[in-house]
């Protein structure tokens, strides 16, 4: 295949996929949801569960995007030092969401910072926004997709603590969010927590926490213990679906940690809405692809 071919196919799969996100939620997510609805028994929460199902459902058979805020797109990206493309990657990554913006359709969610000007097409001046990350002696690119809300992911908060506030002062930070922003951002909610030496890191570990399946746990028993911890203690607070009271709060807590220096513990937290609209797909050499998140899609 020709490499001018090859970029065209690139770009028109990750658009494709991008515009999909907007519209089916990722497996993991969908079946938490029905699992949170079964669970339930308060008639008001029941209902409202069952409302998000039929959101879904007419999202899918009206190909029309499941939330009217379809986002600020943000992109992991794990990308072999081997990958073909790997240098027009960053391109064909920004024409991929501008051409998803039109054919989506999505909301124009990009305003130019001072200029204060919507770009239109969902690109900008960092937009949309990659965090990247090589993989040596690799042929294949792995991509996280994510459709960062302006409503739940976007306010994300961090906060750098003296040592001496533990991990009781984490969890306190934590549960003050909860209990003040929680209500807003559109429950029950995915809970990205960073725990590390500094803000910056921590704001990162927070978002990278969000793209793990829903339930999944962290490889330290002590952390996987305080991610268990969490969701009691957000559960008791009793948001519900819709912040409409309820047995259960959120899908997950997903905690992501670093070492740190010795003087300070920094703690930050995202969180995703209920329709938790993230995808991974992995592309090898040839272009060939999988969807890891939406089994049984096609593009």
């Amino acid at each position: 295949m020709e490499k001018t071919e090859a970029l065209g196919l690139l770009t028109d799969r990750v658009a494709k996929f991008t515009a999909m996100i907007g519209k089916r939620l990722p497996d993991d997510v969908t079946a938490k949801l029905k699992e949170l609805r079964d669970e339930e028994s308060m008639p008001m929460a029941k209902m409202i569960y069952e409302a998000m199902e039929r959101n879904q459902e007419q999202a899918v058979a009206l190909n029309r995007p499941s939330c009217q805020d379809t986002g600020m797109i943000q992109m992991f990206v794990r990308v072999g030092s081997k990958f073909p493309y790997i240098d027009a990657l960053a391109e064909v990554l920004k024409d991929a969401v501008a051409i998803a913006t039109k054919e989506g359709p999505l909301r124009h969610n990009a305003v130019e910072t001072f200029d204060e000007v919507n770009t239109g097409t969902n690109t900008g001046t960092k937009a949309p926004w990659l965090y990247w990350d090589i993989l040596p002696d690799s042929d294949r690119l792995e991509l996280d997709i994510y459709m960062a809300g302006g409503g739940c992911s976007l306010p994300g908060q961090g906060k750098t603590l003296m040592p001496g506030e533990g991990y009781e002062g984490v969890v306190k930070f934590v549960l003050d969010i909860m209990t003040s922003y929680g209500l807003n951002a559109c429950p029950p909610l995915l809970v990205g927590i960073g725990i590390g030496t500094s803000i910056d890191s921590a704001a990162y570990m927070s978002k990278v926490a969000l793209m793990r399946p829903v339930g999944s746990r962290n490889a330290n028993p002590k952390a996987a213990q305080l991610e268990k911890d969490l969701i009691s203690a957000i559960d008791s607070i009793g948001l519900g679906p819709q912040g409409l009271q309820g047995k259960k709060s959120v899908m997950g807590v997903h905690i992501e940690n670093s070492a740190r220096h010795p003087s300070v513990i920094s703690v930050a937290v995202n969180v995703g809405c209920w329709a938790h609209r993230r995808g991974t797909i992995v592309f090898n050499s040839d272009l060939s692809y999988e969807l890891i998140t939406h089994k049984g899609v096609k593009l």
